[in-house]
Order: structure tokens, then C-alpha cells, then sequence
């Protein structure tokens, strides 16, 4: 069999359901063809004739699924380190916001930015994922929160998949705060989200999922659902920041629409879990975010394993509550601060991942027929992914194959 390139003597952790925790397989290959795994197990029971003009020894270097942010709010302008200042000396993240700080600020940057702005300053945030093994990037809009300015957001967004080798999916998150010019009509502009802004970005092919921010100095839950249903219309998935920091019931809301994911959950109940995993809805969480904003309330951890919820994390890189952008550090701020274990946490950055993009079929494991995406480590053992701090092992980051 003819390939284009083979790795061999490697330690996969193929991550591969059916397969206990990591799927590791030692003195392991993988072979790609046009882009694709076409083998990926036991060096030993490889096919006879397996074959490639490139053939890689990873000296039994660990070697995983390429990993995967799906939760982040990379493009934007400006900075909130004033913010961070003010938080620091005890004013909440919920006072900033309502005194016009907050996300209105980023917005008021965002929109005197170009679109050639946007992209240089997002394109070192993104080459800070990528060296750390990163293949696949989630970038939310909502700091624009007008057509024109979403649309530049999204283009941005866009245009640094162009300039580098990494899948990006947009989500378009047009109710993530009520502009000025909308002050005091929230639901105006959530009529503004769902029969202008949404349906144009559609048709521009700007939009892979649709988010919202139900919160309370967010939306309600009954304007969020208006913004499902319009969603639902453009046959576009869902997925939403729910119970960040009160009980809305929105991760119930979101399982109703059979939302990719649910994310932060910090004030999720079991009734909203045991909705998510009836529906299939992922939980992404963002434990940047908990360590920035100095959170006390952990997610319901033991409730989502209980109930079988597939636990992705993100880095939520955002300027105001999670300006992070380390895969390997919020792998181990999700073991140090929510007792997640090492499995759980590569899963996270991998395979539920992945569900929680509805991408499951392409990406997060080492399977014949999805994407040749893999990140090789100077590691022995996973938990040193897990258990290191300001270190970065990767020795080589593979997309499609190249």
C-alpha cells in the first residue's frame, strides 16, 4: 500500500473509543495517504506492504491526536489589563461590566480595528496555539455586535486559516453582550441578531455553529432560544456559555436544541446534565477562565461522569477573563483545580474536543479515515502533558499529513 508518509517507533495514544483510557500502543505506526490516517496501530501488524517516500523514526516519542481548542474568542483588538488591575483591588467581573467595561470595551476596540489589524494582532495568539500541537481552533465572534463588524470578525478569523496550517470552524456569537446603540432593547437586538445578521453571515458562508451568552448581564433564556430557532432555520448547529456564573437553566436549554456543547457549567444541576446526556451535548470546560476570574464554584465534575457527558476542554482565549493561550496549561489547571484526571484531560483536548465541534468524524483520534493531524511529544509518559509547568515537549506538529 502506497503512502505518503509513515511514522514508526512511536508510542500512540490513539485515543480511539472501544480502546481502554489513552489507547496507547506501543512501538506503534501511523501511515497517511492525501492527508488522511490510512493506518494507525501496532508497528507488528501493520500491512506487509506499507510503503512511503518519507519514513519518520520517532524514537518512541509519544504521539497523539493533534490537539483541539474549541472553545476560544481569538480575534479581537486591544487589551484589558486595566481591567485585570481593577480586579485585583476587588471590583467583579460583573460591577466592570455593568459600569460599561467588560466586553463593550473589546467591542469599542474591535470596530475601530481593520480587518488587517484584526488579523496581526490575533495571528501571534494563534501561533502560540499552534506550537504547543494545536490542528483545529474554534473563533467565536461577538466583539463586533453589528453586521459589518461581526462580518470583519468572522473574515479575520477566516483569513489566518488561510496563512497557516490549521482547521478553523467559525461560531457566530452575535448575542454575547447588548451594544450601546441598542442600550436598555435587548430584545431588539436579539430580533437584530436573528433576522439580519445571522441569515446575511449564513449566506456569506461565515458560519459553522451559532453561540450565545445566557447569563445574567448576558440574555435571557427566552431571547437565547429566539436565537436557536433562527439558528435552527439556517439548519446551522447550536452550542452556548451557560451557568458561568448563576443557574439559568441554559444547559437544559441548550440539550432541547441538541446543542454541540455546553460550556463553563459552573452552576450546572444534575437536571442539566442528565438533559445533556440525553441529548449528546458535549461540556466544554474552561478552567482559564475559573483561575482568572478567581472562581470558587467548581463545574459539576463527578455529575458529568456520572451521567456519561463527554468533558472537553478550551482555552476560552479571550482578552477580559481567560487571556490564555496554552493548551498544556489549562490541561493541568483542569487536573489542579477541577481533580481531572490525565486520561480525562487528553480526552479533553482530543476526542470530546472534537464532539464538542460536531467533528468527531474528521479529528480527535488516531483512526484509519480521518485527518492525519498529530502532535509528537519529547515525552515517555502522558502525565508529563499533564504535570509540567511553562515546559512545551512537542518535537513536531503534523496537519493533514504534512
Amino acid at each position: 500500500m502506497h503512502c505518503d508518509r509513515i511514522w514508526r517507533n512511536a508510542r500512540l495514544a490513539t485515543l480511539a473509543p472501544g480502546h481502554p483510557g489513552l489507547g496507547i500502543i506501543e512501538r506503534g505506526l501511523v501511515a497517511s495517504r492525501a492527508g488522511l490516517i490510512v493506518y494507525a496501530g501496532s508497528e507488528a501488524q501493520a500491512p506487509a506492504d506499507l510503503d512511503a517516500p518519507i519514513n519518520t523514526d520517532c524514537a518512541g516519542r509519544l504521539v497523539t491526536p493533534g490537539f483541539i481548542d474549541c472553545h476560544t474568542h481569538l480575534v479581537y483588538a486591544g487589551t484589558r489589563s486595566a481591567e485585570f488591575e481593577q480586579r485585583l483591588n476587588g471590583v467583579s467581573y460583573e460591577s466592570i461590566a455593568r459600569q460599561g467595561g467588560g466586553i463593550l470595551s473589546t467591542v469599542s476596540a474591535t470596530r475601530a480595528a481593520s480587518e488587517a489589524q484584526l488579523i496581526a494582532e490575533s495571528m501571534p495568539r494563534l501561533d502560540a496555539l499552534l506550537a504547543e500541537g494545536v490542528t483545529t481552533v474554534e473563533i467565536k465572534s461577538g466583539y463586533g455586535l453589528s453586521l459589518e463588524h461581526e462580518r470583519k470578525q468572522l473574515r479575520a478569523a477566516r483569513a489566518l486559516a488561510r496563512d497557516r496550517k490549521i482547521t478553523v470552524t467559525l461560531t457566530f456569537l452575535g448575542a454575547h453582550a447588548l451594544p450601546p446603540e441598542f442600550a436598555n432593547r435587548a430584545d431588539d437586538y436579539i430580533t437584530e441578531v436573528c433576522i439580519h445578521m445571522l441569515p446575511e453571515l449564513a449566506r456569506d458562508g461565515l458560519v459553522d455553529a451559532v453561540d450565545a451568552f445566557c447569563e445574567n448581564i448576558g440574555f435571557t433564556r427566552g431571547q437565547t432560544q429566539r436565537v436557536f430557532e433562527a439558528a435552527r432555520a439556517q439548519g446551522l448547529r447550536v452550542k452556548l456559555h451557560a451557568e458561568q456564573l448563576s443557574d439559568m437553566q441554559g444547559a437544559a436549554l441548550a440539550a432541547s436544541f441538541r446543542a454541540l456543547s455546553a460550556d463553563h457549567l459552573e452552576f450546572t444541576d444534575e437536571t442539566g446534565v442528565i438533559a445533556m446526556a440525553q441529548a449528546g451535548t458535549a461540556a466544554v470546560l474552561l478552567p482559564g477562565a475559573f483561575y482568572f476570574l478567581r472562581e470558587t464554584r467548581v463545574p459539576p465534575i463527578d455529575l458529568l461522569r456520572k451521567h456519561g457527558v463527554a468533558m472537553a476542554l478550551a482555552t476560552d482565549c479571550n482578552p477580559g477573563t481567560s487571556p490564555v493561550t496554552s493548551p498544556l496549561l489549562v490541561m493541568n489547571m483542569a487536573a489542579t483545580l477541577f481533580r481531572m484526571t490525565v486520561d480525562e484531560c487528553l480526552s479533553g483536548m482530543t476526542r470530546a474536543a472534537a464532539q464538542a465541534l460536531g467533528m468527531a468524524d474528521r479529528v480527535g483520534t488516531l483512526e484509519a479515515g480521518k485527518q492525519c493531524d498529530l502532535a509528537i511529544w519529547n515525552v515517555e509518559r502522558p502525565a508529563e502533558l499533564v504535570y509540567r509547568l511553562g515546559m512545551n515537549p512537542l518535537h513536531e506538529r503534523v496537519w493533514r499529513g504534512q
